[in-house]
């Protein structure tokens, strides 16, 4: 067995120690250990896959960083582009609802030159800044 067979397993896996290192960086007692006994494993005949999984089985997927269980995997990747879509659908459905609702618009106060026909002489509802103005401090002082 040669180095560069035991590195090849141990790139696989990660520390069982420090938090995120790769088991072919780390140097800490735990590290040397297991890359002994990949040694071992691969020295009788074991394949790779085969030593990872007997890592697997004893210390869990913590060992190799992502489940082994395929459908795990599977779900590992989908649901992160699954919730992705689900956020932008409904962000997309909600601006076109606000986008498709009707521009609301206050009726001309009564005896408002408006109310009769209004600056554009088509009877609309819509009242100019200044009217709207008036108007709301007009219905302010009613309510003090």
């Amino acid at each position: 067995m040669t180095d560069n067979d035991v590195i090849r397993v141990a790139e696989r896996m990660y520390c069982p120690v420090c938090e995120n290192i790769p088991l072919d960086d780390c140097e800490t007692s735990a590290c040397v250990e297991w890359k002994a006994e990949i040694r071992a494993q691969l020295a009788q005949g074991r394949s790779d896959q085969e030593v990872i999984d007997s890592f697997v089985a004893r210390f869990g997927d913590n060992v190799v960083g992502v489940p082994q269980d395929p459908v795990l995997r599977a779900l590992t990747v989908l649901m992160p582009l699954l919730a992705t879509a689900l956020a932008i659908g409904a962000g997309v459905f909600t601006f076109r609802r606000f986008g498709a609702q009707p521009k609301l618009s206050m009726p001309p106060p009564p005896g408002s030159h408006k109310e009769r026909g209004g600056e554009r002489g088509d009877g609309g509802g819509e009242m100019s800044d200044e009217a709207y103005r008036l108007r709301l401090e007009d219905d302010l002082r009613g309510r003090r």
